[in-house]
């Protein structure tokens, strides 16, 4: 067992796209979901941003159609979404470089399109780089891998290299009609950093991919088997 029992969650500053009118940020339920299992555990969970303070959440993943559980919007989502405590969390979050590694057990990045934009260089793949030479485990879930792309690890070479992960697909993206809106093609950019990317048979389905300390997830719908995946790793440590 680690001797901290903290854990730190990323999260994204951006709020729209560059190119389309569409609104973005987090994607809630992966960050709830995640934060669910791990103080179940017993781990406290601390959120940061890239620039830190407000955090703006996906519209879509408010949903409340009958299909709110297909977007992650289910009861469980809702009930932090009504929770005036957890909300007050996003209204001011720390900022990732103020983060120190030795403060946690692991970092997990989470998603929602605007990881896109604000992930990918900077603070965020720094401190990725960091926790991992620091022997903490490095999670991330849908488009949170986006943090690994640019992370450097001791010696020069992107962490990614050689490892197993997954990532939000582009067949999922096109699915999700972003594929004109998003900046890049998270799976061919992990492809190109050397993952031994793989994917969920059927888009949507949950997946979850363990290299040591390396543990990602597909989608929305992955984000709890990734807080599991990440307990389970830090208890047998």
């Amino acid at each position: 067992m680690p001797q901290t029992r903290r854990m730190l969650a990323i999260v994204t500053n951006t709020r729209e796209y560059t190119k389309v009118g569409y609104r973005t940020g987090l994607w809630l339920s992966e960050l709830t979901h995640f934060m669910e299992v791990a103080e179940e555990a017993g781990f406290d969970v601390d959120i940061a941003s890239p620039a830190g303070g407000y955090v703006p959440i996906d519209p879509e993943s408010l949903i409340t159609s009958g299909a709110a559980e297909a977007v992650g919007f289910e009861t469980a989502v809702q009930a932090r979404y009504h929770d005036r405590a957890f909300m007050d969390k996003l209204q001011n979050t720390m900022k990732v470089a103020d983060a120190a590694p030795a403060d946690y057990a692991a970092i997990y990045l989470t998603g929602g399109h605007g990881v896109m934009f604000d992930f990918i260089d900077g603070a965020v793949p720094e401190k990725v780089a960091a926790f991992f030479d620091a022997g903490k485990i490095v999670s991330a879930v849908c488009h949170g891998p986006a943090g690994l792309l640019n992370a450097r690890i001791e010696g020069g070479a992107y962490l990614l290299a050689g490892r197993k992960a997954t990532s939000f697909s582009w067949k999922e993206e096109g699915l999700a009609k972003r594929a004109d809106a998003v900046p890049f093609n998270l799976e061919e950019e992990m492809a190109k950093r050397g993952a031994d990317y793989d994917k969920a048979m059927l888009p949507f389905g949950e997946h979850i991919l363990i290299d040591e300390r390396l543990i990602t997830g597909q989608n929305p719908g992955s984000a709890k088997g990734v807080g599991e995946a990440v307990v389970k790793a830090l208890q047998a440590a």
